[in-house]
């Protein structure tokens, strides 16, 4: 495989894609590029069970059960790089957003959740595009781009 091949592949990840980026700021993506090269502790590209092991015991939980390790690695599709920590992200960020509209001031129910989703679909990588449905929500209307 030629080397630009390559870096591209393991930019993407393993089913992964470069359509993420566009759910985050630039200042978004560059601070959770930093969280993740704190955890990335043996610098491979790649979030392992002894990277979490290390960077948990760095914060002070020293008794981590293996199972718990791999629960955490088994959320990802595959090895978790940088495109799919930022993709695992993007997905928490989701079931976050629809817990604070459905929970907080204004409750959104179930159909208007139903009816958010329909407005504005995940691609077909599965991303969404949060920074449109915040302005929807906030404006009433969608932006012109």
């Amino acid at each position: 495989m030629a080397p630009k091949k390559a870096k591209r592949r393991q930019q993407q990840g393993e089913g992964g894609s470069s359509n993420v980026f566009s759910m985050f700021e630039q200042s978004q993506i560059q601070e959770y590029k930093e969280a993740f090269t704190i955890i990335d502790q043996n610098r491979d590209g790649i979030i392992s069970k002894d990277d979490l092991r290390d960077v948990l015991a760095t914060m002070g939980q020293l008794n981590v059960k293996n199972e718990e390790l791999e629960a955490m690695v088994k959320e990802a599709s595959g090895p978790i790089n940088f495109t799919v920590f930022l993709t695992m992200f993007g997905e928490k960020l989701k079931g976050a957003l629809e817990e604070l509209l459905t929970t907080q001031c204004d409750r959104f129910t179930a159909e208007e959740m139903t009816n958010l989703w329909a407005a504005f679909p995940p691609d077909v990588a599965g991303n969404v595009d949060y920074k449109n449905i915040c302005y929807v929500i906030t404006h009433g209307e969608e932006k012109e781009e």
